[in-house]
């Protein structure tokens, strides 16, 4: 998406970028690990595949994404490769059923060294702010799909005040949704700041 290649969120620990194509052949490295690949729900990819989807989502109108860094480490010499944790995105969709505009969020953080530490959780708050307050994206709710046994994600999302709406066996996957209310926002407010810069 268009909307925010221009644009960077800075936290405290971590500062969020657009994904471009100087990031892929990290992100790639990252995608050759299985468990990686599993916990994500991911396919593996060829590294011109990566490319393309790097493409895609700069492009397509209904995905959003950002490369996460490690905002210490940027600070030390700006070079936002070695400062890279993870990503990430949110992909857009219409509910059939309400006909709300959803938004389902992802988070990764590919980086082992750099789990932990609270890098998922701020950058997951800024993407959500960040989405929640862009106007243009005319956001009812929020959703995420995690595999059962990504314990680290369920209670991350659970402590966002997210619900369990679904449970699918069959792909071993839990959905939980989260209504954009304005309590919530209030909620939101008190967990994060949004401070954005030009990119």
């Amino acid at each position: 998406m268009h909307l925010n290649e221009k644009t960077k969120i800075l936290g405290r620990r971590v500062i969020l970028v657009p994904y471009e194509a100087r990031h892929v052949l990290k992100y790639h490295e990252w995608m050759s690990n299985e468990e990686l690949r599993q916990l994500t729900a991911s396919e593996e990819l060829t590294l011109d595949e990566e490319y393309a989807m790097q493409r895609s989502w700069r492009e397509d109108d209904d995905k959003l994404t950002f490369i996460i860094l490690d905002a210490e480490l940027y600070s030390r010499d700006q070079d936002e490769i070695a400062a890279m944790v993870g990503d990430t995105n949110i992909f857009l969709h219409r509910d059939p059923d309400s006909d709300h505009q959803v938004a389902e969020a992802e988070i990764m953080i590919a980086e082992t060294n750099a789990r932990g530490k609270g890098f998922g959780r701020e950058a997951m708050l800024l993407m959500l702010k960040y989405a929640q307050s862009m106007s243009q994206l005319k956001l009812d709710k929020f959703e995420v799909k995690i595999d059962m046994d990504n314990d680290t994600s369920l209670h991350l999302f659970k402590s966002f005040k997210f619900v369990e709406t679904a449970r699918v066996e069959v792909f071993h996957e839990v959905t939980l949704e989260r209504s954009i209310t304005p309590d919530w926002i209030s909620w939101l407010d008190q967990q994060v700041e949004l401070r954005i810069e030009s990119y």
